[in-house]
């Protein structure tokens, strides 16, 4: 097994640091917040792998670091540019990105150890293969492979030649990967955030059909839609809340503003940090998913009696 550990946050906040447009007077906060990050890594790479508390820990950790980017960080800047532009930034929402490898550990999910040749992390895989016009060589337009980006994915990687019996020459070659248990993140999901994963899960199952598509958000923005309509098989809000409502967020567009609500904002990431049940839940699909038992074997089947 080969896990990914991506600094897709730590990448972003040290291109922050060099970020022209940075105010000054932010320069030695972005300082410390790199410092905050490697003692994070640190910490969470320290962590007993085995331990029972193992989850708790790596939650617990995570909470701490976020709750420092989130307010320290972004909300308490005098200035205005790293609160405005945090989206395009991509600071807080990367955090999440690139924790979740830590959880594709056998010990959390045992069924792990039964898998060979699979990655685990950020992917861009397998999202189907069509044929174009027969006039078109194969190698060069005649055959379309479609890959998509999942933000994490337990995959496997196969390498496909498909060639034409007359023209040996003519033939395509592709080195891809296949999801079998996709994730997509999102800070505050909305309807059209929704529907869009809700297109990309069908997308995945229809070339993967056992696949597990998981949509994991911190907010929800949007009024429950049931996912039994759709191909996602689970929408986890990680924090159990509501986004802020808009009227309370646009006092936070100025730093004078952020600085009246300050505990406002403190109180609310307080009461919601990110739920150790939540990422649990998230688990036992991955456990599902890749059960520690053979459950699919013939004397398996027979045994039970059905399949």
């Amino acid at each position: 097994m080969y896990v990914v550990k991506t600094a897709a946050h730590g990448d972003k906040l040290k291109a922050l640091l060099i970020n022209v447009k940075l105010p000054i007077a932010d320069r030695k906060r972005v300082e410390l917040a790199i410092e905050k990050y490697e003692e994070w890594i640190e910490k969470i790479n320290s962590i007993k792998r085995g331990h029972e508390n193992i989850l708790k820990a790596l939650v617990t950790a995570i909470n701490e670091y976020k709750l420092f980017i989130e307010l320290e960080l972004i909300f308490n800047s005098e200035e205005d540019f790293i609160y405005r532009q945090k989206g395009q930034l991509k600071i807080d929402n990367t955090i999440l990105e690139e924790f979740l490898p830590y959880l594709f550990d056998d010990n959390l999910v045992p069924g792990l150890t039964r898998l060979t040749n699979i990655n685990c992390g950020p992917q861009s895989s397998y999202a189907g293969l069509s044929f174009a016009s027969p006039f078109l060589p194969l190698n060069n337009g005649g055959v379309f492979l479609k890959l998509k980006d999942q933000d994490f994915a337990i995959s496997k990687y196969h390498r496909l030649t498909i060639s034409n019996e007359v023209d040996t020459h003519n033939k395509f070659e592709a080195k891809f990967y296949v999801s079998h248990f996709a994730t997509e993140i999102k800070t505050n999901l909305d309807k059209t955030m929704f529907q869009e994963a809700s297109q990309t899960a069908a997308e995945l199952k229809r070339v993967v059909p056992g696949a597990r598509y998981v949509l994991l958000c911190e907010f929800l923005d949007m009024t429950p839609i049931t996912t039994k309509l759709t191909s996602i098989d689970e929408v986890i809000v990680l924090r159990k809340a509501k986004r802020l409502a808009s009227n309370v967020r646009a006092e936070f567009s100025t730093g004078n503003g952020r600085k009246q609500t300050r505990q406002v904002y403190e109180k609310f990431l307080l009461n919601n940090p990110l739920q150790l049940e939540c990422f649990e839940r998230f688990l036992s699909h991955l456990n599902e998913c890749f059960p520690e038992k053979e459950a699919d074997a013939e004397d398996v089947v027979l045994g039970r009696g059905y399949f």
